[in-house]
C-alpha cells in the first residue's frame, strides 16, 4: 500500500499549468487530492458601486475557474470554489493602498501568500480534514529529520552489507547520530530547481508550523518539464499565458488604480539644485529609480532620485545611475526566520530587496533595538516597504520589511 494512500491534500488551483500539473503529480502519488479555487477581490468600474460592473481579477476570472474545474474533472478529484474577497481586500488591497499613501513601496503578492494562500487556505484545508496544503509555487521543501533518518538507514544497510564488526558498527552509528544538527529546524525552504522560476522570495513569511502542512510538487522541475507533464497528463492548459503582474490591477502600470482610490496632491518636480522642472501628479505615483510617466518633456529622460514628503516635492535627475539612489545600509522590521530561531548576530548571508535581482552578500545585526542590514556593495533604488529576503546557498532563511534606507 502506498504511504500516501490515506493522506488528503488540498491544493490551490488557479487554472494555470503549474497548479494543474501539481494536482496531477499529487494524484499520481496516491494522495487524496481536493482542488480549491479562491475568488479574490474584484475591482469595479465605479469605486462607489453605484454602477456595480466588475473588472476581472486575472487570478480568479471566470475563465480561470472554468479551466481549474475542467482539470479537476479530468483528474477525477473533488473541486470547491471559495470566496475570500473580503479577506483579500483587507489583507492585500487595503494594505497596498495604505502603503503607497504613506510613501512606501509594498509587495502585495507576499501579503497574499502570508494571509490568504498560506493563511486562510490552510485553515480551510484543516476544516476539510486535510493533512497537507499544496500549491504550484516553484520552491522546494526539505524535511531535515526525514532526510537524516534516511541517511542513517542507508548507513546501517551499507554497514551490514560490508559485514563490519558489531563494535565498529555500533560506534559508527552512535557517532553519526550525534553529528551536529539544529533540532529546532525540521523543514527548510529551498530555491526551485528552475532558478528562473524560483519563487522563494515571495514565501519568506512561512514558518515551521505552516511548512509542516505544505507540499510544493513542481519545485523539482524545470518549467519546460512542467509543460511536457501537462501534455502527458492530457491537460488542456499547456499553452496558457502566464501573468506576473499584480492580479487585481488590469494595467501593468498601476497609476490609474492609485488615482482612483487615493486622494493625490500635485506638487513640484525639482532637480538636486532645487530648480523647478514641472509638476507631479501626487507622490504615491512615483518610486525611486522610476523613469516612466514623470511628465517632463524636452530635456529628459528623467529618473526619480528622491521624494520629499514634507515639501511634497519629487526630485529627479537625468542620470539613470545617480549615486544618490544607491545605498548599502537599511533597517528591517517584521522579520521572520523560517527556522523559528534567530541566528547568532552579527550574521553574514546573501540578501535581495527585489524579486528580479541577484542576491548579494550582506550582514545583519541588532543595534539599539533595531535590525540593521549592511550590503557588501551599494544596491540600486531600495525603497521602504519592499521586502528583503535572506539566503544561505539554496536555503531561504527568512526576511522582513524594509523600514528605512540609510546612505
Amino acid at each position: 500500500m502506498s504511504i500516501n494512500k490515506h493522506k488528503k491534500v488540498v491544493i490551490g488551483m488557479s487554472g494555470g499549468v503549474d497548479s494543474s500539473v501539481a494536482a496531477a503529480l499529487l494524484k499520481e502519488q496516491d494522495y487524496e487530492v481536493v482542488g480549491v479555487f479562491m475568488h479574490f477581490w474584484h475591482d469595479t468600474i465605479d469605486k462607489n458601486k453605484t454602477i456595480d460592473m466588475r473588472i476581472e481579477n486575472r487570478c480568479c476570472s471566470r475563465e480561470a475557474e472554468e479551466s481549474a474545474r475542467k482539470v479537476a474533472q479530468k483528474l477525477g478529484i473533488k473541486f470547491y470554489a471559495i470566496n475570500v474577497s473580503k479577506e483579500f481586500k483587507k489583507a492585500v488591497v487595503d494594505y497596498f493602498l495604505d502603503e503607497y499613501n504613506s510613501g512606501r513601496t509594498p509587495n502585495p503578492c507576499i501579503e497574499c501568500n502570508r494571509h490568504i494562500k498560506f493563511g486562510i487556505m490552510i485553515d480551510k484545508a484543516l476544516a476539510l480534514g486535510a493533512d497537507y496544503v499544496a500549491t504550484g509555487h516553484y520552491v522546494r521543501l526539505q524535511n531535515v529529520i526525514a532526510r537524516e533518518s534516511q541517511q542513517l538507514k542507508q548507513f546501517r544497510h551499507c554497514a551490514q552489507r560490508i559485514k563490519l564488526r558489531d563494535c565498529f558498527v555500533a560506534f559508527s552509528l552512535t557517532a553519526f547520530a550525534q553529528a551536529p544538527r539544529n533540532d529546532n529546524v525540521n523543514f527548510r525552504l529551498l530555491k526551485a530547481k528552475d532558478e528562473n522560476k524560483d519563487q522563494s522570495y515571495f514565501l519568506y513569511t512561512l514558518n515551521q508550523k505552516k511548512l509542516a502542512r505544505c507540499l510544493f510538487p513542481v519545485g523539482d522541475y524545470e518549467k519546460q518539464e512542467i509543460r511536457k507533464l501537462a501534455k502527458k497528463f492530457n491537460l488542456k492548459i499547456v499553452d496558457k499565458k502566464e501573468s506576473q503582474e499584480i492580479c487585481f490591477i488590469q494595467s501593468k502600470y498601476y497609476g490609474d488604480f492609485l488615482r482612483k482610490y487615493l486622494k493625490l496632491v500635485p506638487g513640484k518636480i525639482v532637480n538636486k539644485n532645487g530648480d523647478i522642472l514641472g509638476e507631479h501628479k501626487g507622490l504615491p505615483l512615483y518610486t525611486i529609480g522610476q523613469r516612466r510617466d514623470i511628465g517632463i518633456g524636452g530635456t529628459g529622460p528623467y529618473y526619480v532620485i528622491g521624494i520629499n514628503r514634507r515639501k511634497n516635492n519629487l526630485i529627479v535627475s537625468n542620470e539613470k545611475d545617480d549615486k544618490s539612489i544607491y545605498s548599502k545600509n537599511l533597517t528591517v522590521k517584521k522579520i521572520n526566520w523560517i527556522s523559528g530561531k534567530i541566528p547568532k548576530l552579527p550574521f553574514k548571508m546573501k540578501a535581495k530587496v527585489r524579486y528580479r535581482m541577484d542576491s548579494e552578500f550582506a550582514v545583519i545585526d541588532k543595534i539599539k533595538e533595531k535590525y540593521e542590514v549592511k550590503f557588501s556593495k551599494p544596491q540600486r533604488a531600495i525603497m521602504p516597504g519592499q521586502s528583503i529576503v535572506f539566503y544561505k546557498g539554496n536555503e531561504t532563511l527568512g526576511g522582513g520589511i524594509i523600514d528605512k534606507v540609510n546612505c
